[in-house]
């Protein structure tokens, strides 16, 4: 009986070793492309960083614009990002619309706190009970930001989104409202703030946005695909936000967001790109050297994360199938390049499932490989060799994961320092981790929509924020 299940064991390490040794094979021929493009695009220039000047940046803008804010028991943070948003933009041509709920006192009497009385904020209460969606929120906003286009007789040049935690950057306005010229939608790079209390949770965020925001998302703006929407730091002209709002409701929707979508900026983002506008993904730096990027803590605890990365899964993966589908990715672009590129990925985007299933397979598979070993140190069982057809594939994955760890590393050390770029190595498996309980949850989450279940808004509380650390020490912007 024991020697059947060590069997047994070796069966099942075979299958798993061929399994992750073929998907990881596969994942390392789609990085290096990604990673070639990045460095090619950086030599030729293509892929260079701006500089926007302390002038610039405070100067006028060319026509007024619209920040949409969506709160829902945000009481712990709303306040100071509405306060900084209102120092740190020196312009005045800019109005805040901040989304709230009847049924959320708190957020209110917070959001009308920071507010103090300024003239450039509206605090719009939803005539629903919350929590309905963040879509929902902002449909609310779009709606109530047309009635002052209709009462004031002028019409918005742009439209922003940012969350009720993000610290803006000063030279972000400027930047949507010069860049907005040439093109319909914009967005720009999201820095995580370390967290000294979660160094491992929130500090693996630093690693993926970083190498996301530096890499991979330059490589698609110079591909020509589309630029999926992050919710914050983004600007949409006005124009192709009308023309996205007749679509949604010639299909019945009541506004430009998806309110059944868990990830509609994504979805605004590539619907962009569909209506034949141009997207673009800016890196620019100010006089300081600073990114022009918005800044905000993200989830501390694993908990959380897992929710939160199930909830982009969920949206990005299984409903960006069914709502967004494979067959329309081309539709209405010219250009054979951009079409290839958008699908490449599209696929990108939607392997969150898959790389959950990877990565717990790789696992699983290591843990065979800690009982196996203690066998045989043991004396219970003989070493059964690997398959000698196998070592080159074995090669290649090792080679992949050292390539990708010194990636990873360099981009978080050159945007955080060295010692975060150590610790972005050895965050790897706190990141896999996640990775696959929130693919986990996401499956069960989109099984169950399937069977008739509600889509909610099951948001993340927000205890901090960085700019009330400016007084201990922290971000200053």
């Amino acid at each position: 009986m024991f020697q059947q299940g060590i069997y047994c064991l070796h069966l099942v390490e075979q299958e798993l070793l061929l399994f992750a040794a073929f998907w990881v094979l596969v994942g390392t021929v789609d990085e290096m492309a990604v990673d070639c493009c990045w460095a090619w695009f950086r030599l030729s220039g293509r892929a260079s960083t701006g500089r926007i000047s302390l002038e610039v940046s405070r100067a006028p803008l060319k026509g007024h614009a619209a920040v949409l804010i969506a709160c829902w028991q945000e009481e712990q943070v709303i306040a100071h990002t509405i306060r900084h948003a209102l120092s740190a933009w020196r312009q005045t041509g800019f109005t805040l619309y901040i989304g709230c709920y009847g049924n959320d006192s708190a957020t209110v009497a917070a959001a009308m706190s920071g507010a103090g009385g300024d003239n450039r904020v509206r605090v719009i209460i939803h005539d629903r009970e919350g929590p309905t969606t963040k879509a929902d929120c902002l449909n609310r906003l779009y709606h109530a930001l047309c009635e002052d286009e209709r009462r004031r007789g002028c019409r918005y040049r742009s439209v922003l989104l940012h969350d009720s935690e993000d610290m803006v950057h000063p030279a972000e306005l400027a930047v949507v409202d010069g860049a907005l010229a040439k093109a319909d939608f914009i967005q720009l790079p999201v820095r995580p703030e370390p967290q000294v209390r979660s160094r491992w949770v929130g500090g693996h965020y630093l690693d993926e946005f970083t190498e996301a925001h530096a890499k991979s998302l330059v490589v698609r703006d110079v591909l020509g695909a589309a630029v999926p929407a992050a919710g914050v730091g983004c600007g949409f002209a006005r124009d192709i936000l009308e023309r996205i709002t007749r679509r949604r409701r010639a299909e019945g929707s009541a506004g430009p967001f998806a309110a059944e979508c868990l990830t509609e900026d994504y979805e605004l983002g590539v619907l962009v790109w569909r209506e034949g506008g141009r997207a673009r993904f800016l890196r620019v730096r100010d006089e300081k050297g600073q990114l022009v990027a918005t800044r905000a803590y993200f989830p501390a605890t694993f908990e959380d994360s897992i929710r939160q990365k199930m909830r982009w899964v969920h949206g990005i993966a299984f409903q960006g199938w069914d709502r967004l589908g494979w067959s329309r990715l081309a539709w209405r672009r010219p250009g054979r390049v951009g079409k290839l590129a958008d699908a490449w990925m599209a696929m990108r985007d939607r392997r969150g499932p898959l790389t959950a299933i990877v990565l717990a397979s790789s696992y699983a598979l290591l843990i065979v490989e800690l009982l196996l070993g203690i066998v045989r140190v043991a004396g219970l069982a003989d070493e059964i060799p690997v398959p000698k057809s196998l070592n080159p594939v074995l090669t290649i994955c090792l080679a992949s994961f050292v390539w990708r760890c010194g990636v990873r590393a360099g981009f978080t050390a050159r945007e955080y320092g060295a010692w975060e770029g150590v610790c972005a190595i050895l965050r790897i498996p706190v990141a896999n981790l996640i990775a696959i309980f929130a693919g986990q949850r996401a499956l069960a989450s989109y099984i169950r929509t399937l069977n008739g279940g509600m889509i909610v808004w099951d948001k993340t509380r927000h205890d901090a924020h960085p700019a009330a650390m400016s007084v201990a020490g922290g971000p200053v912007l």
